[in-house]
């Protein structure tokens, strides 16, 4: 059975992707610590994090810190957070979210999904796909 991310990844289910390529993928989170909560996720379906191909490891954090750095200059944010936990969806996933202190790592206290503002999820991505020079669908251009 393919995961939520899986789903997402296929266009079963919706999400607002940042960047797509063969390999590895990012959109926002759906329950954000802060608006720009992205997940990076590896195409190929892999519970934990520690059981990836080492060349799908370095490409996931080869886009995470393109993504961290475009959290932070978009959102004006001193830090890019970082979080790995992949206990809420058996398919590894990187956090990486705006942060200017340590609130955001708890992920029990983010936004639930029926309270997020989609004008202000839309203008997320849009602001970092623009940061990351990618088309609507997350593609580069």
């Amino acid at each position: 059975m393919s995961s939520v991310f899986t789903k997402i990844i296929n266009g079963e289910l919706p999400g607002r992707f940042i960047y797509r390529d063969e390999d590895v993928v990012a959109f926002l989170s759906i329950n954000p610590v802060t608006y720009g909560h992205t997940l990076v996720i590896p195409v190929e379906e892999v519970d934990k994090w520690t059981d990836l191909k080492p060349e799908t490891w370095l490409a996931l954090n080869e886009l995470s810190q393109d993504i961290g750095r475009a959290i932070i200059e978009v959102f004006d944010a001193e830090r890019a957070a970082y979080l790995i936990a992949g206990f809420e969806v058996p398919h590894t996933h990187i956090h990486v979210f705006p942060a200017n202190d340590m609130s955001g790592y708890n992920l029990s206290a983010a936004i639930p999904a029926d309270q997020t503002d989609p004008e202000k999820m839309d203008e997320a991505a849009a602001k970092l796909r623009e940061a990351l020079g990618t088309d609507e669908n997350g593609f580069p251009n």
